[in-house]
Parts: C-alpha cells; structure tokens; sequence
C-alpha cells in the first residue's frame, strides 16, 4: 500500500519559515519524481515546486527565490523549505510521487501565513 504522509504545516507569521516534509513508504522512491502543489480556498491546485528522480528542479513563479525543494532518497522523504512566506502563501500543500502512469497523493497539511 502506498503512503504519502506530509507533515510540518502550521501557523506562522509574515517573513518567517516553515519546513514541510512528505514521508513515503509502499514505493520505491527514489525512482519517482516528486512534487508540491497546494490549494488555496476557492482556488485550484497549483504548482509549487517539483524534482526529479535526478534532482532536476522546478519552481512556480510565485515561490521562485523563496522556496527550496529537496529530497533525501535513503530517507524515501522530500522536503519543502519555505522561506519569506507571505499571507498568499496560506494554503493547504499537498506532496505526490509519481513514476510513468502512476501517482500518488498525501492528504495535505495545512500552512497559514497570518501575524
């Protein structure tokens, strides 16, 4: 049975950092590419940041420079730093792995950015 388990969301304020972590069993994982997205209220899911099974990066714009995706393989567990956050940040996250046809979802945790 695939698990992907996210972890580390909170209450934080403006300017400050939060960690998130997604902690996958079930799965080879360091064969998936990996991602974060996260859904805001009343909004769709959106991209924040993916990576490869290689290591290869990618962020959305709106997290570009404050963001850092990670992953440690032996650990079969990545990582979402977040740094700067702003109020727009508030959402909950959700992590997946996928590999070809397959992919695989946590159940979000929930950030929100508020003084």
């Amino acid at each position: 049975q695939v698990q992907l388990v996210e972890s580390g969301g909170g209450l934080v304020q403006p300017g400050g950092s939060l960690r998130l972590s997604c902690a996958a069993s079930g799965i080879i994982f360091g064969s998936h590419a990996m991602g974060w997205y996260r859904q805001a209220p009343g909004k769709e899911r959106e991209l924040v940041a993916t990576i490869t099974s290689a290591g290869s990066t990618n962020y959305g714009d709106s997290v570009k420079g404050r963001f850092t995706i990670s992953r440690d393989n032996a650990k079969n567990t990545g990582y979402l730093q977040m740094n700067s956050l702003k109020p727009e940040d508030t959402a909950v996250y959700y992590c997946n792995a996928l590999l070809l046809g397959d992919i695989y979802w946590g159940q979000g945790t929930q950030v929100t950015v508020s003084s």
